[in-house]
């Protein structure tokens, strides 16, 4: 848990900015946004994946006017927090962003391919989920005066 006084700064990184670094960056928005100023990025950004965008929207979180963006777009700004989501996304990021802390909790990015919707959305909510837990436990704000 982290002792809050001003809004901090983070990204999350994966490889394609799609589903674990949008997720990833709605969730925190909404649960935590008076204490965050959030923003996400990829190696190759591809667009927002339409099954992230379902599963948070179940949880009353509308992503779907987030984009897609490049780390590049990023180079030079300083954070507070740079998270990467994915194996990938840590070994790829040929630009190091600047972090005060840098985390990484690499998450399996769900199939997206198979004839029953219902395992498809399965696999997008389990993720949602362990998003979910991983960042209230790890953005969690303290009180000022702890």
């Amino acid at each position: 848990m982290i002792p809050m006084t001003e809004k901090k700064q983070v990204v999350f990184i994966c490889t394609f900015n799609s589903v674990r670094s949008q997720m990833a960056e709605g969730i925190l928005r909404h649960l935590f946004g008076d204490f965050y100023e959030v923003t996400s990025a990829g190696v190759a950004p591809a667009g927002i994946n339409p099954y992230a965008v379902a599963v948070l929207k179940e949880k009353g979180i509308d992503i779907s006017g987030q984009r897609s963006r490049s780390v590049m777009q990023f180079r030079g700004k300083d954070f507070d927090y740079v998270v990467t989501l994915c194996d990938d996304a840590k070994h790829k990021c040929t630009i190091p962003l600047k972090g005060t802390r840098t985390i990484h909790r690499p998450f399996v990015s769900p199939s997206e391919v198979d004839e029953d919707q219902e395992k498809v959305m399965a696999g997008f909510r389990s993720l949602r989920d362990e998003i979910w837990r991983f960042i209230e436990f790890t953005f969690r704000p303290l009180p000022p005066d702890t």
